[in-house]
């Protein structure tokens, strides 16, 4: 997992997701969760880039939550 963003800037694209995709984040998640498995953050980016036809700063961002918080659950 690499840091893509600043920790506000990261906060300021996951709060627009919603507004500009349709979708919650959550939502977003949940596809990343249910597509196909693929271990590079560069791929992940890619497809669902591909597959929603989002931008890609909302790409990186979904995927780095997604790496974030999947993270946190190896911790507990």
């Amino acid at each position: 997992m690499s840091q893509v963003f600043s920790d506000e800037t990261h906060r300021n694209l996951l709060s627009r997701i919603p507004e500009c995709t349709g979708r919650e984040v959550s939502d977003w998640l949940r596809a990343v969760d249910e597509g196909p498995t693929l271990l590079r953050f560069d791929e992940k980016v890619s497809w669902l880039r591909s597959e929603h036809q989002l931008a890609y700063g909302h790409a990186k961002a979904i995927i780095h939550e997604y790496d974030l918080r999947r993270a946190a659950r190896r911790l507990l």
